[in-house]
């Protein structure tokens, strides 16, 4: 008998799931170059050259107890110098080692900070629309979810409403831009009024509230907007980022915690986060794939594939009637579906071979998303299909 916890988080999966098994289906009966899978974030955009020159470079070059050898639980001590150095450089800060630690991914690194100051009851807020598995990440460690409903009009996160929500329980708010799904990013503005309130409430209720930000697709940006870095605007501060979407290597789960280093209590903080990163079960950061970051700092994949799939579909979206907020960044289309009930919307557009992801897994029911990273020919082929979709609900221009 299975834990009641993954009772429901299984009875909570299904639809996905489900929606998966449809699409091999659908594969079967009609050929995957005629079903449009717009359902899973994978980048299709390849990698850069220097990464497969990276990995050899080490292989043949390095000894092998410093390419897969155990380190230090923050990770090898020259990858993190260099990836601080590195920050410094782009964002002009003051950051050494001791603020950066390796983890799994962007998903293990926000698993590290929950374990880290999460205690049984305590509130993470997050803003409509969120990346769905933040609700389980902050579960993982009997924490609540608080939820802020989203601005469906422009979808920048609620400020004013965020201040009734704070209160002694609370002990985290995550923000994640270029924002999933909706690609928004959030603006220098925002996050001032954000950062405002915090600092108000920490002096108020005499406790340490961590900004917490998910940035994996700080480098999916479009026509010149920029990303704020929070740790110049808030002490309490942490961001997550990892290098599946700005490197296209999601699979390799390789990215990096920061820390503010005037954080409250940060040497306390620094020592927990490197026992959660051991005893969490993923231990360490993949050894050979810090060293192959360390070589690859300055290496990008090409945004503007991305960006001429973002346009077609926007533009082809938009044209027949609707409703879409231009994403800004990440590769994600989110509109307002012409019903309340998104998943019944998702299970019609099947009929299309369009597979799509309701928006009430993200906080925002009534709305779908679309993945875009995917090939520009498959995008172009789809528009038919898109077409015929919103002919079926009545939707016009």
């Amino acid at each position: 008998m299975i834990a009641n916890k993954m009772k429901e988080l299984v009875a909570n999966s299904s639809f996905i799931r489900a929606m998966f098994e449809e699409g091999k289906k659908l594969s079967d009966m009609y050929g995957p170059e005629n079903v449009f899978d717009f359902s899973i974030g994978n980048p299709n955009v390849e990698p850069p050259e220097e990464i497969k020159q990276a990995i050899h470079e080490i292989l043949n070059e390095e000894a092998p107890n410093l390419v897969h050898g155990y380190m230090n639980n923050s990770g090898y001590e020259d990858v993190r110098r260099k990836i601080a150095q590195h920050i410094n450089q782009q964002q002009n800060t003051n950051l050494t080692h001791q603020s950066i630690l390796m983890t799994c991914g962007a998903a293990g690194g926000l698993n590290v900070v929950l374990k880290t100051v999460l205690n049984p009851g305590d509130e993470v807020i997050v803003f409509a629309p969120f990346f769905a598995e933040y609700k389980n990440y902050v579960n993982n460690f009997d924490g609540n979810l608080v939820i802020i409903p989203a601005n469906i009009d422009t979808f920048e996160p609620n400020i004013e409403a965020l201040k009734d929500k704070i209160n002694s329980r609370t002990k985290a708010i995550i923000i994640n831009s270029p924002n999933n799904p909706s690609g928004i990013i959030y603006s220098e503005k925002v996050i001032q009024a954000l950062v405002d309130i915090l600092t108000q409430k920490e002096k108020e209720l005499g406790n340490s509230i961590y900004l917490i930000s998910d940035e994996p697709y700080r480098e999916i940006i479009y026509d010149g907007v920029e990303v704020p870095y929070i740790l110049k605007y808030y002490r309490n501060a942490i961001i997550g980022y990892s290098y599946s979407k700005s490197l296209s290597l999601p699979g390799e789960r390789i990215g990096y915690l920061v820390v503010h280093p005037a954080m409250d209590d940060f040497e306390e903080i620094i020592a927990a986060m490197n026992v959660a990163n051991r005893i969490l079960g993923f231990v360490n950061a993949p050894s050979l794939f810090q060293r192959v970051i360390a070589k690859c700092l300055d290496a990008k994949v090409d945004v503007g594939l991305y960006q001429k799939n973002r346009d077609v579909l926007y533009n082809h979206i938009t044209k027949l009637g609707f409703f879409c907020v231009k994403p800004q960044g990440a590769f994600y289309l989110f509109f307002r579906a012409p019903i309340e009930d998104d998943k019944k919307f998702c299970q019609d557009a099947k009929q299309f071979n369009l597979l799509l992801v309701p928006g009430s897994a993200f906080g925002c029911p009534g709305h779908v998303r679309i993945s875009y990273c995917t090939a520009y020919e498959k995008i172009i082929k789809s528009l038919d299909a898109f077409e015929k979709l919103g002919q079926a609900y009545e939707v016009k221009p």
